[in-house]
């Protein structure tokens, strides 16, 4: 039987189906492509999706030391340091930041090992020695960027160069959100230098999954509040007609205009607001938590009392169902002078809140399936700036990882004798990246969005996943 292609000349069955191949093999293509993409569209954007496989996590905290802690003055212990020091470095160094390195710089702390693991910690940690046994340290993290503003893009979103979306957008897009009240992905006192809000953005992907920031830097915790969610002048009831009214305008508008992301983005985040105001208060107000915990995450202490609030914060909404929290140790990191007194005083911020989280999840049974991840967005030099600073390091650096099903006790990967490059077993950001969806149950090669004509995913073209540290 013939068959008129758009009323011209009439053609077989044989050729009207190999005029059209090429069209059922691109909608064929387009499917598998969009997958992800038609999965998320198929519910509310923070609806709860099933991963690609079973996970071993559910939940990420993030906690973010900003500046470039030094490996080798914390967690990567160098005895020749010590030995050698004052003396020449014995091989090349890689392209640095700002003026030339001296020489080799022994670290101003003594280590020890601790536990059955028989882990070696600096004496600036000696809370979060105690717990190297619930820990899996990564010794040979590398990255491609020896600047802040691009090494924290890097960290956060797999590409030092562009605008995309960061780890916490991907992860929510790929899981959605435990708690329907709450945003997928929150982070508490961000940093606003060196990429600021594209470190915690979604770029591409849909509004919704970006970070919501609760207070920024120079805020203290204690004043760290999600903005308007209470609303005393207004019944909720009436609040839910003005908003009905509003979107009733808002899908109207849709209507006329077609597919519009960011008013899409405005009609959800409008709905999760009006959701927040019934959860997030009480997420906010830790005055029911008891003495022993308060004390615990070291709220007794001025020291650290801020950094503190922020981890307690980060349980409280983990155990919530918020899939991803980020909590900041803002840009107090990079000691170019000054090394021994300001990572001394950082660490005393910051040691006393780690170990409590970490004993906190632990006893409340949440540590096996919420994944800590700890770090910086590189190194630093082994060798001295000036008399008593180190400077950028992105050729080495030590990350660390506790629970969501990763080897404890571990130390995985090894830097040169000195700590100035990683030699085995090197875990570049992308391979983190890879590795942290996998926790989560979720492939990096499949975790995809297509934009601008292509797919995109964390990874980029890059990233393999780290078998080693995984129980």
């Amino acid at each position: 039987m013939n068959r008129h292609w758009n009323g011209s000349r009439p053609l077989s069955r044989r050729q009207m189906l190999q005029a059209a191949s090429a069209g059922f093999g691109s909608l064929a293509l387009t499917g598998l492509l969009g997958l992800e993409q038609a999965r998320a569209a198929t519910a509310a954007p923070l609806a709860i999706r099933e991963p690609h496989f079973a996970p071993k996590a559910k939940r990420v905290i993030f906690l973010f030391m900003h500046g470039g802690p030094s490996q080798v003055d914390t967690f990567d212990y160098k005895p020749l340091l010590k030995r050698d020091h004052g003396k020449p470095l014995p091989f090349a160094r890689p392209k640095v930041v700002s003026s030339e390195t001296f020489n080799l710089l022994q670290s101003p702390w003594e280590f020890k090992q601790y536990g059955q693991s028989g882990m070696w910690v600096s004496d600036l940690f000696p809370e979060t020695a105690r717990l190297v046994d619930d820990i899996c340290f990564i010794k040979s993290m590398y990255g491609s960027n020896s600047r802040h503003g691009g090494a924290l893009l890097e960290m956060h979103t797999g590409s030092d160069t562009f605008i995309r979306p960061s780890m916490g957008s991907w992860i929510t897009y790929g899981l959605g959100s435990e708690n329907q009240s709450m945003p997928g992905y929150v982070t508490i006192c961000p940093s606003q230098s060196h990429g600021g809000a594209n470190n915690y953005g979604s770029a591409f992907l849909p509004a919704p999954y970006a970070g919501t920031p609760v207070g920024s830097v120079g805020v203290p915790a204690r004043e760290a509040r999600i903005p308007f969610i209470s609303n005393r002048e207004t019944p909720r009831g009436i609040q839910r007609m003005e908003i009905d009214f509003t979107q009733q305008l808002n899908r109207q508008q849709l209507e006329t205009t077609g597919p519009d992301r960011a008013l899409e983005g405005r009609i959800e985040s409008f709905e999760l607001a009006f959701r927040m105001q019934a959860e997030a208060p009480q997420l906010q107000d830790i005055s029911g938590e008891s003495e022993a915990t308060r004390k615990l995450y070291g709220l007794d202490n001025p020291v650290s009392e801020d950094f503190g609030r922020q981890c307690l914060m980060a349980r409280r909404l983990s155990e919530k169902g918020v899939r991803f929290v980020q909590v900041s140790h803002t840009y107090k990191w990079d000691q170019h002078t000054q090394l021994r007194r300001d990572h001394d005083q950082n660490a005393h911020e910051v040691d006393r809140p780690i170990a409590g989280l970490l004993r906190d999840l632990k006893a409340r049974g949440l540590l096996k399936d919420t994944l800590v991840i700890w770090g910086g967005e590189f190194g630093r030099t082994p060798t001295a700036q000036g008399s008593d600073g180190r400077d950028h390091n992105p050729e080495a650096f030590t990350m660390w990882m506790a629970g969501g099903g990763t080897k404890a006790g571990l130390a995985y990967g090894a830097t040169d004798d000195y700590g100035y490059y990683s030699v085995e077993n090197k875990v570049h950001f992308h391979d983190l990246h890879a590795t942290i969806l996998h926790l989560l149950g979720l492939d990096h090669l499949k975790l995809t969005f297509r934009y601008a004509g292509r797919d995109f995913r964390l990874t980029d073209v890059h990233g393999k996943v780290v078998d080693g540290i995984i129980a």
